[in-house]
């Protein structure tokens, strides 16, 4: 297998999602059955990521705010971090969303904006270690049992959720869901159908006000996942092109792109970081505006 190995292969497998789903035969994660698969399909390797990245974050702050604190002394490693990060988040919560009070978004922005950093940080790991160790333990264990399963490297396995639409866009659908909300029960529903219909024309226009506004409207969750899901693929797929360099190029061109290499992934945590804010800063204020009352 590992002399059938080319470029293409090499991107397509790194760019592939474990996918499990229903067929007409059953349960399965064959990757040459996918087209099979239904409504009820799957990417388990996105899945598993990002359920083990929120425990891990659950755990992190939970162990950091369990710790004894003494006014004498400053808060040191984790502890430090934890409330660094509760401070950066309630100081743009503070900032963003105004007057307002709803006890619910402090927690949601640190819970997005953590969350996220953490998935965005899994694409600074070497793009072929967990994908290896991942593919040669699923062999290690079910061996031959399964006729796609015909070595390590059959394994389809990427690591980073939010290089996967459906994670991105899942959480900007749950934001949508919340701006929805908010915007019926703080406004009342004549109020939120008003903003609807009576923007930006008046009521002479109805139906083009309605049109504008929906399309307004269902864009920012859109734009919102897309945003994240853009920038981190396309992070990853830089730091793939780089790794070709290492793999299937000459020495000389495997040095260079070691420190093409490290160069990016220095680069890239201002990205990871980056969007982790922007995705949060955009939570707030989309919630914030479900708020904000006017009248009409």
């Amino acid at each position: 297998m590992a002399s059938e190995l080319t470029t293409e292969s090499y991107i397509s497998h790194h760019l592939t999602n474990l996918t499990c789903g229903k067929t007409p035969d059953g349960w399965t994660c064959n990757p040459y059955k996918v087209d099979e698969m239904g409504f009820w399909t799957f990417h388990v390797d996105s899945l598993f990521w990002s359920i083990f990245l929120g425990g891990i974050f659950v755990l992190l702050f939970k162990a950091a705010m369990s710790k004894k604190t003494n006014s004498n002394t400053p808060p040191k490693g984790l502890q430090n971090f934890v409330e660094m990060s509760i401070e950066f988040v309630e100081d743009n919560v503070q900032s963003l969303f105004g007057s307002s009070k709803n006890p619910l978004i402090a927690p949601l922005a640190l819970t997005v904006f953590v969350w996220i950093l953490l998935m965005n940080l899994m694409d600074l790991v070497p793009v072929d270690f967990l994908p290896v160790l991942a593919g040669h333990l699923a062999y290690a264990i079910v061996g031959e049992g399964h006729e796609w399963i015909k070595g390590p490297e059959s394994l389809y396995f990427k690591v980073v959720p939010t290089t996967d639409p459906n994670i991105t866009l899942g959480m900007a659908l749950g934001v949508f869901v919340l701006t929805i909300y908010y915007s019926i029960t703080v406004k009342g529903p004549k109020a939120f159908i008003a903003e609807l219909t009576l923007h930006p024309f008046g009521k002479w226009l109805i139906p083009v006000n309605f049109i504008l506004e929906m399309v307004n409207f269902i864009a920012k969750p859109i734009s919102l996942g897309l945003r994240l899901f853009g920038n981190l693929y396309a992070g990853e797929m830089i730091f793939i092109l780089i790794a070709l360099m290492l793999f299937f190029s000459s020495i000389p061109v495997g040095v260079m792109g070691f420190g093409l290499h490290l160069v990016w992934a220095l680069f890239h945590i201002l990205i990871v970081a980056l969007q982790a804010f922007i995705f949060m800063a955009l939570t707030i204020a989309y919630l914030a505006m479900a708020h904000e009352t006017e009248e009409h």
